[in-house]
């Protein structure tokens, strides 16, 4: 009889609300918005996960100003299992995290993590592409990541150069992760054809990652396996408060994987699995518009996308409008976003929506809080 897996999401759901401003707030970042479908980008994430893991096993780690949201959204999310950071730490810190406060309760069950706002296409591959991802987690002391074959020399995504098959052709081995590479170098990648963007899904035991943790970022381990240690106590949150903010401000990537490549293709114990589904990470108001236009096929013959029935273009074409309660005409324009809320109103080029970002930092540094 084969022995089930102990499988665990792990939502990584922290975030500052600025790509998607104004619509997206400190308080009402990217993942808890509808912004493809009704439901919010993690009630998808979680979801879609459900047939590999019922939803009292899955784990959200948040900030305080979006857990009460977040817990709303996730009915069936256990509390206890909604964790708080006190402190903004990068991925690698709450990774860690959920690595210790599971290897206490089964060092043997395989965490999967994923971020809360990323899009999804053709889930019944994604499922198969997880089933075998967890298979080799919980295979030994095994770290898979799930590459996305790259449609372009995206600058703004880490790269996996991959190398033989495995024995058994389920995966790649990883030869190294290199991270967000200038124009030219990510023209290189696309080039020699072994190179998948990093998705920032990864699955490994709770023993693997906790062991991983300790030997590459010596003195935030302990911290964390105190924290673990308190869990479930009086002083948790006491303890979880002293010492997280002490953990060392770091990605995943840049404190496990880069320094477990360096290894070697065949002792790292790093593998690939090439996704054979769509993907998108949303990360920008332009890249909402390209996945709507393309994917979504809203565009309305000249390229202009909506997300409210209210509006109308004349001689414009390429532009994204976002305005439930407010009909928008467009003439003579291209390649806008405009985006109204109840108490705000964006317009930029496309080209410049990655730039939204700063309006935030110069609204936080005129004092404008009600605005962020």
């Amino acid at each position: 009889m084969t022995k089930q897996i102990d499988f665990r999401p792990i939502i990584l759901a922290g975030g500052s609300g600025t790509r998607f401003w104004p619509r997206s707030r400190r308080a009402r970042a990217k993942q808890v918005l509808a912004l493809d479908g009704e439901r919010s980008m993690i009630q998808q994430t979680v979801e879609r996960l459900k047939p590999l893991s019922g939803i009292e096993s899955t784990w959200v780690i948040t900030n305080e100003l979006l857990s009460a949201e977040i817990a709303d959204q996730l009915q069936g999310v256990p509390a206890s299992q909604i964790v708080e950071e006190p402190a903004a730490r990068n991925t690698a810190p709450a990774c860690g995290l959920a690595a210790f406060l599971i290897e206490r309760e089964n060092p043997d069950a395989v965490l999967g993590i994923f971020p809360s706002d990323h899009v999804i296409g053709d889930e019944p591959r994604f499922l198969k592409a997880l089933q075998r991802g967890i298979a080799l987690a919980a295979a030994g002391d095994n770290i898979v990541v799930l590459g996305i074959e790259p449609t372009r020399p995206e600058t703004g995504y880490g790269y996996i150069e991959t190398g033989d098959l495995t024995e058994d052709g389920a995966a790649l081995h990883v030869r190294r992760f290199t991270e967000k590479p200038n124009l030219q170098r990510a023209e290189e990648f696309i080039a020699a054809g072994n190179y998948y963007w990093n998705s920032g899904m990864f699955l490994w035991s709770a023993r693997t990652l906790a062991n991983a943790v300790r030997e590459h970022l010596p003195e935030t381990a302990p911290l964390l396996e105190e924290i673990a240690a308190a869990y479930g106590t009086p002083e948790f949150e006491k303890v979880f408060h002293q010492l997280y903010p002490r953990c060392e401000n770091i990605s995943v990537d840049y404190a496990v994987l880069e320094p477990r490549s360096a290894k070697g293709e065949r002792k790292s114990n790093l593998f690939c699995l090439p996704a054979e589904f769509a993907w998108n990470d949303l990360g920008s108001w332009a890249s909402l518009y390209e996945y709507q236009l393309e994917t979504r096929h809203r565009g309305d013959g000249d390229g202009n996308v909506t997300d409210t029935d209210g509006h109308m273009t004349i001689h414009g074409g390429n532009n994204y409008v976002y305005s439930p309660d407010k009909f928008v005409a467009l003439v003579g324009v291209e390649n806008l976003v405009i985006v109204d809320t109840e108490d705000a109103l964006l317009i930029a080029h496309r080209d410049h929506s990655q730039d939204v970002g700063k309006i935030v930092k110069e609204l936080s540094q005129q004092g404008r809080t009600e605005l962020i």
